[in-house]
């Protein structure tokens, strides 16, 4: 039985190859290109995510969601870090500045943005109507909100005021029917940051925008 050797020059990695990546490296991150182009972007591109991400993050607390308001806040400030890091080493590159500064003023549009699509927590809703609420109540009330009705007197006569909380992601399809019911009819919208008992419509099958995940029974 014949054993053969495996040549060792086959095995043994290239010393002047690896030397001349990490030098071709090194030229490339000492470049303008990289110093007035790349890392600028790198930069502005860090500023919007974690600025965004702080922005969720304060609605979050706002709405009593603090274990997921905690995960965002680790990820914001390990991002800020690099961001920050980059700056504090290249003080005299202007274009890192303004990366810097565009990153958070856009970063806050788009943790806005964000914020509308979630649509997360509840809002308060009060209607002032100088018309008979009763068919009103009932269609809200058939829209599963509930709707509490009181008799007042507004500037020009007596009125009646109803309010409820829903949940955010239902103020758009509440406000429709308020406006097809009474285009005149002045109304409110207020956050909500806890609300006990109450009648609210069944939750759908979407959870902060993301569609939940259900087993199915074998």
């Amino acid at each position: 039985m014949v054993r053969r050797k495996r040549g060792l020059s086959t095995l043994r990695p290239d010393p002047t190859g690896g030397l001349e990546r990490r030098a071709t490296l090194e030229e490339f991150l000492r470049s303008d290109l990289f110093a007035w182009a790349i890392l600028p972007g790198l930069i502005f591109l860090a500023r919007v995510v974690d600025v965004s991400m702080g922005t969720v993050r304060v609605i979050l607390i706002s709405k009593g969601i603090r274990a997921l308001a905690s995960g965002i806040g680790f990820l914001e400030v390990s991002v800020w870090l690099l961001a920050f890091g980059q700056i504090m080493t290249r003080l005299d590159n202007i274009a890192c500045f303004l990366a810097y500064g565009f990153g958070f003023a856009t970063g806050t549009y788009v943790g806005m943005a964000i914020e509308s699509r979630l649509r997360i927590g509840k809002v308060v809703v009060r209607v002032i109507t100088a018309r008979e609420a009763g068919g009103l109540t009932e269609r809200l009330r058939a829209l599963g909100c509930g709707v509490t009705s009181l008799d007042a007197e507004g500037a020009s006569g007596p009125v009646k005021l109803l309010f409820g909380v829903i949940h955010r992601r239902d103020l758009a399809a509440v406000v429709r029917i308020v406006k097809d019911f009474d285009p005149s009819a002045f109304y409110t919208v207020g956050d909500v940051r806890f609300a006990y008992e109450g009648a609210f419509p069944h939750p759908p099958s979407r959870t902060l925008g993301f569609p939940r995940l259900v087993r199915k029974g074998k």
